[in-house]
């Protein structure tokens, strides 16, 4: 089971604002996109991870992103040293069950 220091998630309405976060997130700090959720009435949420800074450094980067677009932020978090059984919802979201293709050998 990969460990990390931290994780780092935004929520916001709509794919085109998510995406916009998630590449600002990825940008701007030395973290890995983990996932996302999209339920049906449009919430989507992103997740990050990486060390606790850089977590910090993405969310507050995904957060401007959003609002320089005119967008709202519901919620925005950094979680430090999360417990090992986040990974039982995080895992859930993750890229490579959303599709397959994507998991490592």
């Amino acid at each position: 089971m990969k460990r990390y220091e931290a994780i780092g998630l935004i929520e916001t309405f709509g794919i085109v604002f998510v995406l916009e976060a998630a590449d600002a997130m990825c940008k701007a700090a030395d973290v890995e996109l983990i996932g996302f959720e999209n339920v049906a009435s449009g919430y989507i949420s992103v997740l990050v991870s990486g060390d606790v800074a850089a977590c910090k450094t993405a969310v507050d980067a995904g957060v401007n992103a959003v609002n320089e677009m005119g967008a709202e932020v519901y919620s925005s978090v950094v979680i430090a040293r999360p417990h090992e059984d986040l990974e039982k919802i995080t895992r859930r979201y993750s890229l490579e069950k959303l599709n397959p293709s994507l998991a490592e050998d």
